[in-house]
């Protein structure tokens, strides 16, 4: 991904991390509760299969949607 595009997402995660700070489920894995910073890119790296940052540029929309989505529906 272009470094443009990898600035604007890299500013949604931080946004919705900060709007999804203490609203992540409680985890037995994480007894001092869950981080949202690294939330949200790992749910990005599981379903693209790469980090945000190798990901290609035509994947850009589809990474925002995903973003949109953990940030409307924490889990």
């Amino acid at each position: 991904m272009n470094l443009e595009n990898r600035r604007k997402v890299a500013t949604r995660i931080r946004e919705a991390a900060d709007a999804l700070s203490g609203k992540l489920p409680r985890s037995a894995r994480h007894p001092k509760g869950r981080n949202p910073y690294a939330h949200i890119p790992s749910v990005i790296k599981s379903i693209v299969g790469e980090s945000y940052t190798t990901a290609p540029d035509k994947l850009f929309d589809d990474i925002l949607q995903i973003i949109d989505y953990c940030e409307q529906n924490p889990f």
